[in-house]
């Protein structure tokens, strides 16, 4: 009786919580309806043990020499080149740039990545250094890593950012108004944001590592993609644990739902914790067996790397020449 109490009371609440919503509703086909207040809670859980054993099957995945090489090349050109450290200065963004224009200076058939990714204030530089290149710039905002400053000077900073020439926005939720379930809140931050933004394409950092289920990296992966966000990413790689291969999977698994239902087609960007070329393949892999050949491309998949790029340049060597080289022969990132 005292269950049956507490789920009654709980449910009025959650239809309070959306008769008070003021947001707008846009119209998405398929019924993928905006507020959603009453339905995120009623989702549905992850199946956390069928999940981690799907990602663990799929790293298990072996790739043939001709297929690697192919891999390699394409995780390079899916990799925003990053760095987000207090002692980044003009120069050591400059010699960011060059690396993500020309990664292998021996090997100039290995491509550029796809972008660059820096701190606001290093936009401009980066922007200069970076044009007619084809890499792109992107910039963290909204208060990274921790997101805890006011809407306003969230949305602020963004404008800021793209009027320096950002092409790409990495914005970071609300992970204290997710957790207390001010979903509106969230929701309507990203909104904003994603207004902002004009041209400049959004990526919304979830930082999986705090939400602490699979079901509410499922929830918050809907409620961006809901919001307008063109990629939704894992972390800011600020936080332990980053990008995992589950957490990973659970989000291209929501990005496919939201495909299916609604055709929006929506980018993920893992980020934190991928240092290899091996781990880099196996996220190839989940992502191939999840959302297929079309999202293949730098336009709907990136790495967040800040060490992983000189790994895959030494397997590409590798696969070349048959010789392994020390990281002595590249260049530091």
């Amino acid at each position: 009786m005292a269950r049956e109490q507490e789920m009654a009371a709980s449910a009025t609440r959650l239809d309070s919580m959306a008769a008070a919503s003021t947001l707008p509703t846009p119209s998405f086909p398929g019924g993928f309806e905006l507020p959603l207040a009453f339905r995120l809670p009623r989702i549905g859980s992850v199946d956390a043990v069928a999940l981690e054993a799907r990602a663990a099957e799929l790293a298990k995945r072996s790739i043939k020499k001709d297929s690697k090489l192919a891999a390699l090349e394409l995780a390079v050109r899916m990799m925003d080149l990053t760095t987000l450290e207090g002692a980044d200065t003009p120069g050591k963004v400059s010699a960011l740039c060059s690396k993500a224009i020309r990664p292998d200076p021996v090997d100039r058939t290995v491509p550029s990545v796809a972008a660059v990714c820096v701190y606001p204030n290093l936009v401009a530089g980066a922007k200069a250094r970076l044009a007619g290149s084809g890499v792109k710039v992107a910039s963290v905002a909204t208060a990274f890593p921790s997101g805890q400053t006011s809407t306003a000077l969230k949305v602020a900073e963004v404008r800021e950012v793209v009027v320096l020439g950002a092409d790409e926005v990495d914005m970071v939720i609300d992970r204290g108004a997710f957790l207390s379930g001010r979903y509106s809140k969230v929701y309507d931050e990203i909104c904003q944001v994603k207004e902002a933004c004009g041209e400049a394409h959004l990526k919304v950092i979830l930082e999986t590592g705090e939400l602490g289920t699979y079901d509410n990296v499922r929830r918050a992966s809907l409620l961006a993609m809901a919001a307008g966000a063109d990629f939704v990413k894992t972390s800011t790689g600020k936080v332990s644990p980053a990008a995992t291969l589950p957490v990973t999977l659970c989000m291209l698994e929501a990005v496919r739902d939201v495909h299916d239902e609604t055709g929006r087609v929506v980018g993920m960007k893992p980020a934190g914790g991928i240092r290899t070329a091996k781990q880099a393949i196996q996220y190839l892999c989940v992502l191939h067996e999840t959302l297929g050949t079309q999202w293949m491309t730098p336009d709907l998949f990136r790495f967040g790397a800040s060490s992983l790029l000189n790994d895959v340049l030494m397997q590409i060597r590798k696969q070349k020449t048959g010789v392994y080289q020390s990281l002595d022969y590249f260049t530091s990132d």
